[in-house]
């Protein structure tokens, strides 16, 4: 029998949507058995309203939570491999540690949350907002970074082997110690970002815009810089203001 906090607690999710105008396109039963279990794995809860909800170490592999509303929400250690997060809300979201292998977050909106030590290998995280975000030693090798905001977000130590960062904006981000070793650079904005011992080797960078950045400590060999833009750049064989 369902207790009366779940029936409530369902009730006010069911009435936010309506309220809001939003179809409501989630499985009520897997809201619930989540709500039991911390599990469900394959569920549908795609648009559902799940904002500060504890979810620490939930087992949400293959999950459909495109659209959801996760806004602040503790998925610390959570398995979310294969799920879709398409376009979802997850603004200040504690995704530390989460698993999320292969995962859809494109054009998902992740500003300032929390995915230090995260594992998103080959996630797709294309048009992706990852303003402010802490994503300092996670694991996004192979991902899907394309068009993606990365704007003053933390990358320190973060894994970004052969990643497609083509488009990205990287203004200000920190990738301090980063290995983007034959990531896909091309057409990417790097003004502002640090790229302190920063492994580049056998990366695109074509087109990218490297202005005001100081690569003198970067590893760059095999690097691909054609094209690239250099304006008060510190490389290791000087300042470059080729471009300006």
């Amino acid at each position: 029998m369902w207790s009366f906090q779940r029936l409530t607690a369902l009730l006010v999710l069911t009435m936010a949507l309506c309220g809001s105008g939003a179809a409501i396109a989630f499985d009520e039963a897997d809201l619930v058995k989540l709500q039991a279990l911390n599990a469900c794995e394959g569920c549908d809860l795609s648009g559902a309203h799940l904002y500060f909800a504890k979810l620490g170490g939930a087992n949400l592999e293959n999950a459909n939570l495109s659209e959801a509303n996760l806004f602040g929400a503790d998925l610390e250690n959570a398995d979310l491999s294969f799920a879709n997060l398409s376009e979802a809300s997850l603004r200040g979201a504690d995704l530390g540690r989460a698993y999320l292998s292969s995962a859809d977050l494109s054009g998902a909106y992740l500003a300032a949350a929390d995915l230090g030590g995260a594992n998103l290998e080959n996630a797709n995280l294309s048009e992706a907002d990852l303003g402010a975000a802490d994503l300092r030693l996670a694991n996004l090798s192979g991902a899907d970074l394309s068009k993606a905001n990365f704007y003053f977000a933390k990358l320190g130590g973060a894994n970004l082997e052969n990643a497609n960062l083509s488009e990205a904006n990287l203004f200000g981000a920190d990738l301090e110690n980063a290995d983007l070793s034959f990531a896909n650079l091309s057409e990417a904005s790097l003004r502002g970002a640090d790229l302190g011992r920063a492994n580049l080797e056998n990366a695109t960078l074509s087109g990218a815009n490297l202005s005001g950045i100081d690569l003198s400590t970067a590893i760059l060999k095999g690097a691909k810089i054609e094209g690239a833009t250099f304006c008060k750049t510190l490389t290791p064989w000087g300042e470059d203001n080729s471009g300006c």
